[in-house]
């Protein structure tokens, strides 16, 4: 397993993506672990290196005993980054992982391209709690703060619903090392970070939760945006977790933060798109068989089409391919359809991919458009 050495303790971290890409580290909430950032994987490995973290005493990091500082866990994240060689990176980190965020901000201004700081505070409004919830585990075990954990990480909506991540996250928390989350919970116990927040200078956003009610914008979001210079802000209707309540606004937001502008020049982004899509070849024909008739079309569709929808971050390029797939069989648009699966099958989709979107079709749109959408993949 990858560890990095901080202080003495083991500092598990996961890296995925390709190494040529910008790295984006990602620090989860008090309780969980690194798999806390699951929903947002596939999204973001199409633009970044993902480097995520487990926190000292979560996860398969080491839980010394004692009492853990903000700068302490800082510095684990960057022990993690120094242990897979990048030097520069942007992050986001959720709670726990904003705070060190805010940190990493003010004393490694050099490291950091971009900070997200997601369902946070420069300051608890109740230090107490958290030397309350310190105790509780020592004396309990993780049960014992189990159901006030969930009750501020969920939504009620969301935490009496069948959602497959409150399971999980509940699984996570009591698992986790009662030391460990007893450090961690002195560090937010003993943190003010608000006198750091003019010294960041990074580009830096601020998610918040407007169903939060661990830290929710009044006080503490609103403070961040307010007092870190240039900084941006979104709220979600979401809890604590909002990473989890609503992974798709959330990661959404991130990317439209973390990524640049769209290029002005959307007919070049257009060609670009349009040929890891379709192919080389393809538009190769398509450039070559222009003429005056038809060149203002080729223009329009690249611009509008291929330049700017297809290169939105929101929806996976496979998923994009699939809707196409559907929408072109549901009208009858047989020429686009097969344009679109012969490249679909020559790159990323897989003969259960077509099949279960036209089983889909014949539901919502006909059977005998399904029947034609079946006969013409036979071909292939």
């Amino acid at each position: 397993m990858p560890f990095a050495i901080s202080e003495g303790a083991r500092i598990y971290y996961r890296l995925e993506g390709a190494a040529e890409k910008p790295l984006l580290v990602m620090v989860h909430s008090l309780g969980v672990d690194h798999g806390q950032w699951d929903p947002q994987m596939p999204a973001l490995l199409r633009y970044f290196q993902v480097l995520r973290v487990d926190l000292r005493g979560h996860g398969a990091s080491d839980a010394p005993v004692g009492d853990y500082t903000l700068e302490q866990l800082s510095r684990d994240v960057i022990a993690a980054v120094d242990s897979v060689g990048r030097e520069r990176f942007a992050y986001c980190g959720l709670s726990l992982g904003g705070m060190i965020g805010q940190w990493l901000g003010a004393n490694a201004p050099d490291r950091i391209t971009h900070l997200a700081l997601a369902n946070t505070s420069p300051r608890v409004g109740a230090p107490e709690l958290f030397e309350a919830r310190r105790k509780a585990v020592f004396d309990g075990g993780m049960r014992a703060i189990e159901n006030a954990a969930m009750e501020r990480y969920f939504s009620p909506r969301l935490l009496a619903s069948s959602n497959p991540h409150v399971a999980s996250t509940r699984t996570t928390l009591r698992t986790t090392n009662p030391e460990g989350y007893a450090g961690c919970c002195a560090a937010i116990r003993d943190m003010d970070q608000r006198p750091l927040l003019g010294r960041i200078r990074v580009p830096v956003l601020v998610i918040s939760g407007s169903l939060d009610v661990s830290t929710p914008f009044e006080g503490h979001g609103d403070l961040l945006a307010a007092e870190i210079p240039g900084a941006r802000s979104v709220v979600l209707e979401a809890a604590h977790l909002s990473n989890l309540e609503l992974p798709s606004a959330f990661t959404n937001a991130l990317l439209d933060f973390l990524l640049p502008p769209q290029s002005d020049d959307r007919l070049a982004a257009g060609f670009t798109m349009r040929r890891a899509i379709l192919g080389d070849a393809h538009v190769d024909r398509a450039i070559a068989n222009d003429n005056d008739l038809t060149r203002d079309f080729q223009e329009l569709i690249t611009r509008y089409a291929w330049g700017t929808i297809w290169t939105r971050p929101g929806l996976d390029p496979k998923v994009r391919r699939l809707l196409v797939l559907a929408m072109t069989v549901s009208l009858g648009r047989w020429e686009e359809f097969r344009l679109h699966l012969r490249a679909g099958l020559a790159a990323d989709l897989e003969p259960d991919d077509l099949r279960e979107v036209l089983l889909q079709v014949a539901i919502y749109a006909g059977v005998p458009a399904a029947n034609t959408g079946f006969h013409i993949a036979q071909e292939k």
